[in-house]
């Protein structure tokens, strides 16, 4: 049987409290698909999630049905069967010279640069094998034309010499938006980027206006997110959600790797002060 990778893609808080232009990314090979989505569609079963799973859901009722969802999730991963990245820009740091188009399509410029090296698919093959891959996004926003565009330069990756030496081939009716509602893995990715980015935007520490205490909902999205921390710290011990997840010695673990984080900052980028964590309001 050829050799396919199918990848699935999610972006949400473009801008955030101190960190913004979140993307998370599942990648399973398709001689693992069936049993991936079969694992995840039996733990929704098993606990009455039958309608989109969604982070913004979770609530305290939910909190333990998605923890379960998260613990099928990362079982997949762990065992080598799925993988996940998530990319994330920090505003301390700032492009220092973005052309007024570069500033119109930055969503989709990041989106290129996670698609191209979040899960280091150059180091998926070598050359003389043969790999299909597959990009199946949640619905993009922006216009039709910016969309294809986007869709375009993803297209040329597959002529790329990089990917070449990979033995990977994408073609562009392999490039694909498709609804969330119908796709189980994306909503997985959707929960652990949402996770993510609530705790590092501090979203853990908001209060109903009026209120001393925080609300049941924040309590159980924070209860799910520790948990997905505790199963990410299982891979990696004292993992750092904060930063790009370290390549140790070996550009390869960009793609061995079952789970990445990546902080993309720019060549250029300088300090921006006023975003600084310590900074009060």
């Amino acid at each position: 049987m050829a050799r396919e990778l199918i990848v699935y893609f999610d972006e949400s808080d473009i801008s955030g409290r101190h960190f913004s232009n979140f993307y998370g990314g599942l990648l399973v090979e398709s001689r693992h698909l069936g049993e991936v989505e079969r694992r995840i569609a039996e733990t929704r079963t098993a606990h009455n999630l039958h309608s989109e799973v969604k982070w913004q859901k979770i609530s305290e009722n939910y909190a333990s049905k998605y923890i379960a969802l998260m613990d099928t999730l990362f079982d997949l991963c762990a065992e080598g069967k799925v993988k996940l990245r998530i990319m994330f820009t920090q505003n301390y740091f700032s492009p220092a010279r973005l052309t007024e188009e570069q500033r119109q399509n930055g969503f989709f410029l990041l989106y290129y640069q996670f698609v191209k090296h979040g899960f280091g698919l150059r180091h998926s093959g070598t050359a003389g094998t043969h790999t299909s891959l597959r990009l199946l996004f949640d619905q993009l926003p922006d216009t039709h034309e910016k969309r294809a565009a986007f869709k375009g330069y993803l297209a040329g990756l597959g002529k790329s010499t990089p990917f070449r030496h990979a033995g990977l081939r994408l073609e562009p009716e392999w490039i694909a938006e498709v609804d969330s509602k119908q796709h189980f893995l994306l909503q997985c990715i959707d929960v652990v980027l949402g996770a993510i980015q609530f705790r590092l935007n501090d979203k853990h520490k908001e209060k109903p206006e009026g209120s001393r205490r925080r609300g049941k909902r924040t309590i159980a999205k924070e209860r799910v997110y520790k948990h997905i921390l505790s199963r990410v710290r299982g891979i990696y011990p004292n993992f750092n959600i904060g930063i790009s997840t370290s390549l140790r010695g070996e550009l390869a673990n960009l793609w061995r790797d079952p789970y990445r984080h990546w902080l993309f900052r720019s060549e250029d980028a300088v300090v921006r002060p006023e975003f600084g964590k310590r900074q009060k309001k």
